[in-house]
C-alpha cells in the first residue's frame, strides 16, 4: 500500500494557479473535525488540499484498489493502518468509513488510545482538522455525509479555474453593486477563446496543451469510471449521444420529454441520467424564482453546463471564431457567465443564491441574485453597448426588495446605465 506525507511547500514543475477557496479551507480546518471538497474530476480538489497541507498529514487515495478494499471491508483496521491527520482522496468509494470518522471526531479518548501521541500530536490537543476528504460523485456521497457527519464537516464545492483565478486576480462573490474596474481588458474573441478552452487546471499548466485530446480523454474517463459505477449502461455510446443532446440545450428550460425523444430513451431514463450529470458536477439546474407575488412564474428549472470547454467539445465546437458567429454563441456566452457567477460564490465558501425568472407571459430575467434580503436582477447580453431596453423585464419582479440590477455584456468598463442598473463587463467578473 502506498503511503505518503504531503508538504504544502513542495515545488511543482507546472505553474500553479492560486485558488480562492484555499483561505476558506484553512479557516474551516481550525473549526471543524472534517473537511470535504467536492466537485468533478480533475478540477484540482486534491491539489488544493495538498497545497494547504502541513508536513505530517498522510495522503491516502481510495483510487488504489488495495486501499479501497481495506476501507470497505475493515474500516477499523484501515484507521489502525492510516492515522489522522489525513487526506482521504475519493471518499465516495468507501462510505463505510463515515461512522468511524464520526466516532473519532466525537471521542477524544478513542483517538488517544489508538494513535501515537508523538506521531499524531494534533489529535490529542484538539479534534479539528483531523480529516480532509475529496469526492467527485455526489450521488450517494452527500446523503452519507449529512447523515453521519452533520455538524462535524465543512463542505466546499470546487469547480475549474474561475476567470479571476486564470487571470491571477482576486475573486469575490459577484455583485452588481461592485463598480471596481476590470484589471484585464478582454475583447469578445478572447472571451470566446476562454469559453472554448474551459476551466480545467490541466489546460493552463502548459501553453501547448491539446484541448481536443484533453476533453476526449476526460470524457472517456468520466464514462468508464463514474457513469459505469453509478448506472447500468449497456452501451456507453447511448450515454454519449445523451450528453450531446443535453449540451445542445445548455441555457434552456429543462424538458425531459424532448431530451428523451431526441436520445431515444425512456422518460425515466432521461431523468436518471440527468441526475447523474448533476451529481457529477457536470451540469447545474438553475432554479426559478417565485413567491406569492410572482405566482405566474414558471417552476421549471434551466439547465447549464458548468464547464463551457467540455460543453463545446461535446457539441463539436473547437474554434472560437466559428462559435462566436454561430447560433449557439448567445447560449454559450450565457452559460459562461452563469458558471462564473456560481464559481464566484462557491470558491468563496458560500452557496450560490441565484435564480432566474420567467412568467407565463414569457417575460424572462436571466439571473436573480438574492443577498441581504434584496433581489438583484441581471441580464446577460452579447453586446458591447447595452441599452435600457435590454433591462426591460426587470420590472416583472413585483417585489419591494429589488436592489441594484446589472447587464452583463461585452463592454470594456463598468458604468451606470441608470440609477438602479449598472453595465458590467463579463471580463470584469
Amino acid at each position: 500500500m502506498s503511503l505518503q506525507k504531503q508538504s504544502g511547500s513542495s515545488a511543482t514543475l507546472a505553474p500553479y494557479y492560486d485558488r480562492t477557496l484555499t483561505h476558506f479551507i484553512q479557516q474551516a480546518t481550525e473549526t471543524f473535525p472534517a473537511i470535504l471538497v467536492t466537485g468533478p474530476r480533475q478540477v484540482g480538489k486534491t491539489t488544493i488540499l495538498k497545497k494547504c497541507s502541513e508536513p505530517n498529514r498522510i495522503f491516502v487515495s481510495l483510487d488504489n484498489p488495495k486501499i479501497r478494499r481495506l476501507a470497505q471491508s475493515d474500516p477499523d483496521l484501515f484507521f489502525q493502518t492510516f492515522h489522522p491527520p489525513m487526506l482521504i482522496d475519493e471518499i465516495q468509494y468507501a462510505p463505510e468509513l463515515f461512522p468511524y470518522i464520526k466516532m473519532i471526531a466525537d471521542a477524544k479518548i478513542y483517538a488517544s488510545t489508538i494513535f501515537d501521541k508523538e506521531t499524531s500530536p494534533g489529535i490529542i490537543s484538539g479534534r479539528n482538522g483531523l480529516f480532509w476528504m475529496t469526492g467527485s460523485q455526489q450521488f450517494h456521497l452527500m446523503k452519507n455525509v449529512t447523515e453521519s457527519l452533520a455538524g462535524r464537516v465543512a463542505i466546499f464545492n470546487l469547480q475549474g479555474l474561475s476567470q479571476a483565478e486564470k487571470l491571477r486576480q482576486q475573486s469575490i462573490p459577484f455583485s452588481p453593486d461592485d463598480m471596481s474596474q476590470p484589471k484585464s481588458m478582454l475583447d469578445s474573441m478572447q472571451i470566446y477563446e476562454m469559453i472554448i478552452r474551459g476551466s480545467f487546471p490541466a489546460l493552463f499548466s502548459q501553453k501547448e496543451t491539446n484541448t481536443e485530446a484533453f476533453y476526449s480523454s476526460y470524457l472517456q474517463t468520466y464514462l468508464e469510471r463514474d457513469v459505469r459505477e453509478l448506472i447500468n449502461v449497456s452501451n456507453l455510446r447511448d450515454f454519449v449521444k445523451f450528453m450531446e443532446v443535453v449540451a445542445a440545450r445548455t441555457g434552456q428550460l429543462l424538458n425531459y420529454s424532448d431530451i428523451a425523444k431526441d436520445t431515444g430513451i425512456s422518460l425515466n431514463t432521461a431523468k436518471s441520467w440527468l441526475s447523474i450529470l448533476e451529481a457529477s458536477g457536470i451540469i447545474y439546474f438553475l432554479r426559478p424564482y417565485f413567491n406569492n407575488l410572482t405566482s405566474r412564474a414558471t417552476k421549471t428549472p434551466k439547465m447549464y453546463f458548468l464547464d463551457t470547454g467540455l460543453c463545446c467539445h461535446i457539441s463539436g465546437w473547437n474554434s472560437a471564431e466559428t462559435l462566436e458567429k454561430s447560433a449557439m454563441s448567445g447560449a454559450m456566452l450565457e452559460t459562461y457567465a452563469i458558471s462564473e457567477i456560481i464559481k464566484s460564490f462557491w470558491h468563496n465558501g458560500r452557496r450560490a443564491p441565484i435564480f432566474f425568472y420567467r412568467d407565463k407571459g414569457k417575460k424572462e430575467i436571466d439571473v436573480i441574485i438574492e443577498t441581504n434580503g434584496q433581489l438583484h436582477p441581471i441580464e446577460i447580453k452579447k453586446t458591447a453597448t447595452p441599452t435600457l431596453r435590454d433591462a426591460g423585464n426587470f420590472s416583472a419582479i413585483d417585489d419591494s426588495n429589488v436592489g441594484k440590477g446589472a447587464i452583463l455584456c461585452l463592454a470594456k468598463e463598468k458604468m451606470p446605465l441608470t440609477r438602479d442598473i449598472n453595465i458590467v463587463p463579463i471580463c470584469g467578473m
